[in-house]
């Protein structure tokens, strides 16, 4: 089998830095008979020179046709832009975290001319429920959750709060609303509360709640209704959106109504924005500098905020795919 690894390309205001393997994974895969080609620099935004690839097996290309036009399969990070799309042959296999369930109908329409198979690591499933490709890259998502609050509420950057997460004695710490208790949102409480934080997690399955409790501690847990959705935005400091439904859009759980009574300065980040978001007034920011305020709460809504961190995630990602 041919594999081809493209370099991810910004054509939208997206920033994406990861790249689909390894040159570790690419030696994995070459060692079980696939030959590789990657295009030129694909891995140089993560830290992986091509050098690297070239001593695992790989060969480089130079043209990005080259890689659609070769490969059986192709291994990358986001979702093929149409321009990508123009280049692939009928019949080619594209693995890639695709979320179509946002994607406009033009493009789904080429895919299915191409009669390509579009395989989105966020909807692989196992028996038990469990997202193994998903999983990790929410893992680092809600692990950059509280840098990003951090950086957001400071005084003068971008209009935040001045507020320190932790506290200090006789100051109170920060409090954290975390919308979701799925991985995502479990790690982002686990590292708040590690901070000092309050923490408050919200999520319509009791079992879920009650293992946040019984793992973390120092938090407090509440079922998602609109009472107690509406009670908790009024004292929130940050607000995290963490839901999934995978293969679907996110369901709006925070109204504009409700972010109106967020207090000045706060921040919201919507995880789920990959999905849609969850909270009405987000729209995509395509990396930190785009933040924006809406009802005077900043908000932050980077769908690949794994990218932030591109070497640590591109090898979570080929750990994920080449167990």
């Amino acid at each position: 089998m041919i594999i081809g690894i493209p370099k991810e390309e910004d054509y939208s205001a997206i920033q994406e830095k990861r790249v689909g393997l390894n040159p570790i994974g690419v030696h994995e895969i070459i060692e079980m008979g696939a030959k590789v080609y990657i295009e030129k620099k694909a891995g140089a935004e993560a830290g992986f020179s091509d050098k690297a690839y070239e001593d695992a097996g790989a060969v480089i290309t130079y043209s990005k046709e080259e890689i659609y036009q070769r490969a059986d399969m192709v291994i990358k990070v986001k979702r093929p832009e149409a321009y990508e799309l123009s280049l692939c042959r009928k019949g080619i296999t594209i693995l890639a975290y695709h979320h179509l369930a946002i994607a406009t109908q033009s493009l789904i329409e080429m895919m299915e001319k191409l009669e390509l198979t579009a395989i989105g690591y966020e909807i692989i499933q196992r028996k038990n429920g469990t997202l193994p490709v998903l999983k990790p890259m929410s893992m680092i998502a809600g692990r950059l959750a509280p840098q990003i609050a951090g950086y957001l509420l400071e005084t003068g950057k971008k209009g935040g709060r001045g507020i320190l997460l932790g506290g200090l004695p006789g100051i109170p710490p920060a409090e954290v609303v975390i919308l979701g208790a799925g991985t995502l949102g479990f790690w982002a409480a686990h590292t708040f509360a590690g901070l000092d934080c309050s923490v408050y997690m919200l999520d319509t399955s009791w079992d879920k709640l009650e293992e946040a409790e019984e793992k973390i501690g120092r938090i407090v847990t509440m079922v998602i209704t609109k009472k107690n959705l509406a009670k908790v935005v009024t004292f929130a400091d940050v607000l995290v959106g963490a839901v999934l439904e995978p293969g679907k859009r996110a369901p709006i759980l925070i109204t504009r109504d409700m972010v109106k009574t967020m207090k000045e300065g706060t921040v919201i980040l919507d995880f789920s924005i990959d999905q849609g978001g969850c909270i009405e007034t987000s729209r995509l920011t395509p990396n930190l500098d785009s933040v924006y305020k809406d009802e005077g709460v900043i908000h932050f809504a980077m769908p690949n905020v794994p990218s932030l961190v591109a070497r640590t995630s591109t090898s979570t990602l080929t750990n994920a795919l080449i167990p």
